[in-house]
């Protein structure tokens, strides 16, 4: 990961941001702290973290956010949703069929303990306000789809709609009318941005066939039209439709390739920017 994000600084990438699962089987590496080691390898861009808040109490988060937002004068980019796998909410004693509720809570009590205010909720024991104010712009980025409730949320309470990394160009165009409908009726301006699993390898059918070897194996239920897989041209092919769109950005995560393909993955896709600008 500390190499993964060199590479990215290297190349003046726009965002590094990190995800957030918990009680996983495999190696999965918190979010906070190693927010915190990557911060050293970053350059002035923005950075940010995945939090599903309804796994989270709220004053834990904002602490952690001011935290973070202490060791960086970027802005902080924070991304919610509402999450969906049960053991997980099972393991950290959280209510799955409330998820959607205590989201919505979550985000107007970590908003203002972010802005300094006093808060009470019933998802805290008592009123509470936190010392690390960050000095830099918050965004909020909500996750949601192809749930209509999810999306519309996005654009009631979200600065930006940050759309699944299944989403395609076709099944785009009926989730970002939603958004932009709901974005206009609630008089805040439309961000949408899309998530995507990628790799970008120099070499003409290298990336498509370590790919389809991975989606085959069974790959986070993603197929071949879900993700960006060529050269840079070819992946820059692949997003222009989204750009066409409206999507103002794209959020890259490499497949489960070797560190190597990994690195050049991260480096290439300067290369796909600088074909879609």
């Amino acid at each position: 990961m500390i190499e993964r994000a060199r590479a990215a600084n290297r190349v003046e990438l726009d965002l590094l941001s990190l995800g957030d699962h918990h009680a996983m089987s495999t190696p999965y590496y918190q979010n906070t702290p190693m927010l915190g080691r990557l911060l050293a390898e970053w350059g002035p861009r923005p950075v940010g973290c995945l939090f599903l808040l309804p796994l989270w109490n709220p004053l834990l988060v904002a602490e952690h956010i001011g935290t973070l937002a202490a060791l960086s004068d970027a802005p902080f980019v924070l991304q919610t949703g509402i999450g969906f796998r049960q053991d997980q909410f099972a393991a950290m004693n959280a209510g799955h069929g409330t998820r959607g509720a205590v989201l919505e809570e979550s985000i107007r009590v970590v908003r203002g303990l972010l802005a300094g205010e006093v808060m009470e909720s019933d998802l805290m024991g008592g009123p509470a306000s936190i010392g690390l104010i960050p000095r830099q712009k918050v965004e909020w980025w909500l996750a949601g789809g192809p749930s209509r409730t999810a999306i519309e949320r996005a654009a009631r309470l979200g600065d930006a709609w940050y759309g699944s990394p299944a989403l395609s160009a076709e099944t785009a165009v009926e989730q970002l009318r939603v958004y932009t409908d709901a974005c206009a009726g609630a008089g805040r301006p439309a961000r949408p941005i899309v998530r995507k699993d990628v790799v970008v390898l120099a070499e003409p059918g290298a990336a498509r066939k370590v790919g389809t070897e991975i989606l085959t194996a069974g790959y986070r239920g993603l197929d071949e039209a879900s993700v960006l897989l060529g050269t840079p041209a070819e992946v820059a092919d692949q997003l222009a439709p989204f750009a066409d769109l409206g999507f103002t950005d794209v959020v890259c995560r490499c497949l489960t390739v070797p560190q190597s393909q990994a690195i050049e993955s991260i480096e290439l896709l300067a290369e796909v920017r600088q074909l879609l600008t």
